[in-house]
């Protein structure tokens, strides 16, 4: 198991891409805090998979786009847990709607869950993470962060900014021995997108423009890249951000 004796915190990990990180690490030995904005009914069911599988899980609840949130987060995961590993920052939201009508609630609330919220889980687990001198940042970002999208422009912007912060702090952190990373995924079956998806055309258009024809993959086919960026076998990888796409960036 490559993540034996690891402790995991995955944002926004009660359903989606989240969840089925969370179920992965758990199957692979690490002890995963499973985390929710507000339902922690889904938090407790992933748990209880995970549990349930051999693995062992707790639940937590944040809301991360605050940043009082991500430091009380951090502090009762390392109590339950001992220490904390492993930072998947995954929680965040999407909403397209043209440039006209973003208004400044939509553009703060993608910023602020999406990239602040990204940045400052980093912040409040860097310490611990620093005084063991070891330890793994994995922000999911997005092929929205690497190229551009209409209707997308506060999304665009957050993942752009996902994407660039992994730089900065692989720069600042990677002599600490902090992995600081991203995992890039393309379009996705969840059920945040499920209203797109919906659409007449819409799944057949995303295959149109994806080299392997396929729309929308299942979000467990990202997971055993969130393995590896996770594991000891990316412990010279620093500043990568690593598409999972189906090829569609390489157009």
């Amino acid at each position: 198991m490559k993540l034996e004796g690891k402790v995991a915190i995955i944002t926004g990990s009660s359903r989606g891409i989240g969840a089925c990180i969370a179920r992965r690490y758990g199957a692979e030995g690490a002890r995963v805090a499973v985390v929710a904005h507000s339902n922690l009914d889904k938090a407790e069911a992933v748990v209880k998979e995970i549990n349930d599988a051999g693995g062992e899980a707790k639940a937590f609840q944040a809301d991360v786009a605050q940043v009082s949130e991500c430091d009380r987060l951090a502090g009762e995961v390392i109590a339950a847990f001992g220490t904390v590993d492993i930072l998947v920052n995954n929680a965040g939201i999407f909403t397209a709607v043209p440039i006209e009508d973003t208004t400044e609630e939509i553009w703060d609330t993608q910023i602020d869950l999406n990239l602040k919220g990204s940045f400052f889980m980093a912040r409040a687990v860097v310490p611990t993470m620093k005084a063991k001198g070891s330890g793994k940042i994995i922000n999911i970002t997005s092929i929205a962060g690497v190229g551009g999208f209409p209707n997308s422009g506060a999304y665009c912007s957050s993942k752009g900014g996902q994407v660039n912060m992994v730089n900065a702090l692989c720069l600042e952190l990677a002599k600490d021995g902090i992995n600081v990373n991203s995992l890039a995924p393309g379009n996705i079956k969840t059920d945040m997108n499920a209203p797109y998806r919906a659409e007449a055309g819409y799944d057949e258009r995303q295959a149109s423009l994806t080299p392997t024809g396929v729309g929308h993959m299942d979000p467990n086919e990202l997971t055993g890249a969130a393995v590896f960026l996770a594991s000891s076998d990316s412990d010279q990888v620093h500043g990568a951000n690593l598409l999972v796409d189906g090829g569609w960036a390489a157009w």
